[in-house]
């Protein structure tokens, strides 16, 4: 049910106690309490502002994007001042500095964008006895997908996770996650570890958001599919773990992504298969058999062509929507396996940021012709394919309104590109609606979902956002000055922008909509509704 007149809200967290108060609170939370009277019930929204569904991020990373929150060095420009920034968390955090054996955790720089492009040394980070371990920006495109997870433990050796940890991690990420207006997030690689903290944490309380997770798949270790039983949320349930994750080939900017000729800027490889072949041809269809749903990772033009082969095979004769393989990334793909994915019915799961991303390099690593089949989003749409939309955070930007203007634009958030402010290769942005749509009800469908989230309809789980302004609407330059202002779950809500307070009045009931049961039912069109 949604908040009545009579209900005090409680247990708002925010970012800093002191600083972000008058940006917005996150409701429910763990964290230290901010208390305030109660509210009214919201009956309309300021002028201009629109209701849309939840927004879906259809692959991300939780716990990690959370370990980069705890020291963020997204933006330096030099080594410097990233040092700087470490120097900086260390002095202020006295457990840290004071105890020399903690590990110094962060994440979000991207040495490419130093003038000197190098990567930082030993020397540079020795700035305290405490040992430091940074998170590369593109950490899992580094590590992650170009070696064994066992090699990335013997690298560095990380202290155990306590459960404290963990928790600091989930709430930094879930905190961002609702003040970003998201109601579900898709993690795109649950370890067993992971696992087991999301179970805990779904049988402690009711999750603030709705998790889908990927588990994920080891080569080297026992089939797993026959003895583990998918997990599907029914009811008042957030937490879904019903999918496998295999990763195929690395990653285009590392050079590790499998292409079927060799790389224009370096021609003494093609990249390389994480997994042989044959691994893709015996263990998809037994997933798919066991009742699992299949999400592979693939990047290159090779690497995808090798798992539409594995799909094609396994689906033959059967119910291609009971199963909806995926494709992770969908990145570099030939026009023919683009047709042939949507001809399968599959899923391709693409993060519109990494285009605008990779645009500045993508041209030198791969040609003049083979790049325009990198990241064609409408060349995939007009094959048939479904697509859903993610941002692989930490690798890039939690915020899916980022990914929605980087969809619709193809452009810098300065509104540049390589081929001008048209956008780069403008003939693949995609329309605002398949981009909403690939946020909202396509992710619903790419989790099994679409019969209860992704849209508001009579029926549906009350999963919705008001936004600031009409992003169907407005000047593609204000897309992302938009905020949120507010992220209803159930029909509760989980984040509100404590600056726009004022036209709270119990959530959207009476006039416009209500919610009973946690379940929407429209009443009439009094605001604007997408």
């Amino acid at each position: 049910m949604l908040a009545s007149r009579k209900a005090l809200w409680r247990d708002y967290k925010t970012r800093s106690r002191d600083a972000e108060c008058n940006e917005g609170a996150l409701i429910g939370s763990r964290a230290p309490v901010i208390k305030y009277r109660a509210l009214p019930s919201v009956r309309y929204i300021q002028p201009g502002a629109i209701v849309v569904p939840g927004l879906t991020d259809s692959h991300a990373h939780i716990l990690e994007y959370g370990a980069t929150l705890q020291l963020p060095l997204e933006g330096t420009k030099t080594v410097n001042e990233t040092v700087a920034r470490v120097r900086n968390y260390i002095l202020s955090n006295a457990d840290i500095h004071s105890d020399k054996s903690k590990f110094v955790l962060g994440g979000g720089w991207d040495h490419t964008f130093w003038p000197s492009g190098a990567w930082p040394t030993a020397e540079d980070l020795e700035l305290d006895p405490s040992p430091v371990f940074l998170f590369l920006k593109r950490l899992m495109e580094v590590l992650l997908f170009e070696m064994p997870l066992e090699n990335q433990q013997e690298l560095v050796k990380q202290p155990k996770l306590l459960e404290d940890d963990l928790l600091r991690r989930f709430d930094s990420a879930i905190q961002n996650a609702v003040k970003f207006g998201l109601t579900s997030i898709h993690d795109a690689g649950l370890d067993p570890a992971s696992l087991k903290f999301f179970k805990q944490e779904a049988r402690r309380r009711i999750l603030p958001i709705r998790i889908y997770g990927m588990s994920y798949f080891d080569e080297n270790g026992d089939y797993w599919g026959n003895t583990s039983q998918p997990l599907i949320a029914t009811g008042d349930e957030r937490l879904t773990a019903r999918s496998v994750k295999i990763f195929a080939d690395g990653a285009l900017r590392t050079g590790g992504a499998a292409l079927y000729e060799p790389y224009a800027d370096n021609s003494i490889t093609n990249g390389l298969m994480r997994i042989d072949k044959d691994v893709l041809f015996k263990y998809i269809p037994l997933f798919l058999r066991d009742g699992w749903q299949v999400n592979v990772h693939a990047i290159g033009d090779r690497a995808n062509g090798l798992v539409v082969d594995a799909f094609e095979a396994s689906l033959n004769g059967v119910n291609v929507t009971a199963l909806r393989p995926r494709l992770e990334h969908a990145q570099l793909m030939t026009k023919a396996d683009m047709h042939r994915v949507g001809k399968l019915g599959v899923i391709a799961s693409v993060q519109p940021t990494h285009a605008i991303s990779d645009m500045l390099f993508a041209e030198d690593r791969l040609g003049p012709e083979r790049v325009k089949n990198l990241y064609a989003f409408r060349t995939l749409i007009e094959s048939g394919a479904r697509i859903t939309l993610g941002s692989d955070a930490p690798v890039e930007d939690l915020n899916p309104l980022a990914g929605f203007y980087a969809a619709i634009t193809r452009l810098t958030p300065d509104g540049d590109s390589p081929h001008g402010t048209d956008g780069w290769f403008p003939e693949q942005r995609l329309t605002r609606e398949e981009a909403l749509r690939g946020m909202t009800i396509d992710p619903a469908y790419a989790s099994f979902t679409e019969s209860i989230l992704g849209s508001l309809e009579v029926g549906k789980r009350a999963d919705f956002v008001v936004f600031s302004q009409d992003i169907m609407s407005i000047p593609v330059p204000e897309i992302l000055s938009t905020k949120v202002l507010a992220t209803a779950v159930d029909g509760k809500l989980v984040y509100v922008s404590i600056s726009n307070l004022w036209f709270l009045t119990t959530l959207i009931e009476g006039d416009t909509f209500s919610c009973v049961s946690s379940v929407l039912r429209l009443k009439s069109r009094s605001i604007p509704v997408v």
